[in-house]
Formats: C-alpha cells, structure tokens, sequence
C-alpha cells in the first residue's frame, strides 16, 4: 500500500474586515416608505383633529361667500403656524397638518441623502443633495 499525502482543506479565507454598517437598498425603501406612511398619517390625524375643531366652533353660522376672506396673516409663516396650534387655534392645526403634508416628502428626500451618505455613493449623494437644497429653496424664499 502506498501512502499517498492527502489533500489539505483550503486555508480558510480570513475573517472580514469591520466596517460601518450598510444599509441595503432593499432597507432604505422599507424605512422610506415607513416614513411616507407616517408622515401621511399623522399630517391627516391632525388635519382632522382641526376640521373638528374648527367645525365645532364655526359649523353653526351660515356660509358667506359673497366675499373672499383669505387666510389670516397670522397663520402665513411656520412659526405662526406652530405657535397658533400650541394655542389650540383650530384654524392653525388644519394648517400645521397641511405643513407636515408638505413636509413628509422633504423629510424623504433628506433620509435619502442619509442613506446614500451611509452606502458611501456618491454620485446619489450628490443629486440628492441638489434636490433637498432646491425644495428648501422654494418652500423658505417660495421660487424653484
């Protein structure tokens, strides 16, 4: 009987590199399109919550709309906005909800951005980035 040398098992390819952890293409859609959901949810919870509010103070008296009367002046910036709903104006809830409608796709595009920092791409990075400084653009100074 020969003794043949037997085969040696491959070397085990070494353990891999630490590094930040990535998140999967198929993870940024689920956790954008969480955000979506949310943000939608909550923008229509309180746009109800003022509806009622706000019919519950002015449902009673007859519709007049001989003349136009637009919004308050009150209620024309953010910060009015979100001071007149801590008051509980039930006219400034409907418009807080309506500014986190508007805001939920914003909010999408910067966890966007978040995530193509994360995955390191550049290229994605980089138009994202164009894209949420153009949308800032036009809702701060109102031109896009």
């Amino acid at each position: 009987m020969s003794t043949a040398p037997r085969p040696q098992p491959p070397a085990a390819a070494p353990p891999p590199v630490a590094s930040a952890p990535r998140w999967s293409d198929h993870q940024v859609e689920q956790v954008i399109g969480r955000l979506l959901q949310v943000g939608v949810l909550v923008a229509a919870a309180v746009v109800i919550v003022g509806a009622v509010g706000l019919l519950a103070r002015y449902g009673g008296q007859p519709a007049d709309f001989h003349v136009f009367h637009g919004t308050s002046s009150a209620l024309r910036s953010v910060g009015a906005v979100v001071r007149g709903a801590l008051a509980l104006d039930s006219r400034a809830v409907v418009q807080l909800g309506l500014v986190l409608l508007i805001a939920t796709p914003v909010a999408r595009v910067a966890l966007t951005l978040v995530a193509f920092l994360i995955q390191r791409d550049r290229l994605y990075v980089l138009v994202t980035a164009i894209v949420l400084v153009l949308l800032l653009y036009g809702l701060i100074w109102g031109r896009a």
